[in-house]
């Protein structure tokens, strides 16, 4: 028996970032709760389970309690800054050039770091600017800015890539073909593509093309987000986890990661945090038959139609 039989070392992942500065590991875990009270403990245990790569974003509203959590931690000698990979999102109130340095040194003060291995633009929207981060009309409209092109916005992510704090970018929640705007005129390419995907919007395309480009895909919502049609119930999926006495979870993260995709999970409970760090390599079979057998497809997330974030209530 080998030391693989008793070890897999899935979990320890990491995608290169050919357009910029070192590896994403491919598990990763995200900081959008409900309960902003939450966040502080939950990055804590999620440090302490063995996650290494944090997804943030100065929407979120709480960039300062992860940053608590993770000064907690890198204090004590438990872990590294270098060994953790922080990702946080330019805002789309914050897309005129000159308001994206400063928004970029906000977030690292509330993170409490001194570079940021990725900064994402959030969404490929641009917002009217100014400190409403949801900025609406009398009728409750959103004020779009079309004082701003999303190139003008990128050049200024690129600017900050050359002062060396932000070791890379990428962009978040954009469809296939704005991304291929991007990176047609990009003097440096995005290193990372934030968007759904899970068994039900694999995204084969725009994983495909990310591929050629050097692009790491991150998908969020990997387990559908726990809505209608539920991705954890598909029974392709449960007769996997069934076999392998993984949960359906495991099988669906396992999966993200084999095919070449970076995952982001979120939960505030111990159990679960560690249900999602467990992953092992899947059966080349059971590979074959998520992406052959499953048919369903299904985008929760309307944020590529509007920039507004928001999973859609569905029924089946």
């Amino acid at each position: 028996m080998t030391y693989e039989s008793f070890y897999d070392a899935l979990r320890d992942t990491r995608f290169p970032l050919v357009h910029g500065k070192g590896e994403i590991p491919a598990v990763g875990f995200g900081t959008l709760f409900r309960d902003l009270n939450m966040t502080t403990q939950a990055v804590k245990d999620a440090l302490d389970v063995g996650f290494r790569h944090f997804d943030c974003a100065e929407r979120y509203r709480n960039e300062d309690k992860v940053g608590e959590a993770l000064q907690a931690v890198l204090q004590v000698g438990k872990v590294r800054r270098e060994d953790v990979f922080i990702t946080t999102k330019l805002w789309n109130t914050n897309h005129r050039p000159e308001r994206v340095q400063p928004a970029f040194e906000a977030s690292c003060r509330r993170l409490q770091v001194d570079y940021i291995d990725c900064y994402l633009i959030h969404t490929p929207f641009a917002f009217q600017p100014g400190d409403n981060q949801d900025p609406r009309d009398e009728q409750g409209h959103v004020i779009y800015d079309a004082g701003v092109t999303l190139v003008d916005t990128w050049r200024a992510m690129e600017r900050l890539v050359d002062e060396g704090r932000c070791k890379s970018i990428g962009l978040s929640d954009i469809t296939l073909e704005r991304l291929k705007e991007i990176v047609a005129v990009a003097r440096i390419k995005p290193a990372v593509v934030q968007v759904e995907s899970h068994p039900f919007l694999p995204e084969w395309e725009l994983v495909e093309f990310c591929k050629e480009q050097g692009i790491v895909v991150l998908a969020f919502a990997p387990l559908g987000h726990g809505m209608e049609p539920n991705v954890l119930e598909d029974p392709v999926i449960t007769q996997i986890a069934q076999r392998l006495q993984k949960t359906p979870a495991q099988v669906a993260l396992a999966w993200s990661v084999q095919r070449g995709v970076a995952f982001l999970t979120t939960s505030a409970t111990l159990s679960h945090i560690r249900e999602n760090f467990d992953i092992a390599t899947l059966p080349h079979r059971a590979m074959l038959e998520i992406k052959e057998e499953i048919d369903t497809r299904i985008r929760f997330n309307s944020v590529v139609e509007t920039g507004v974030p928001g999973f859609i209530p569905r029924k089946k």
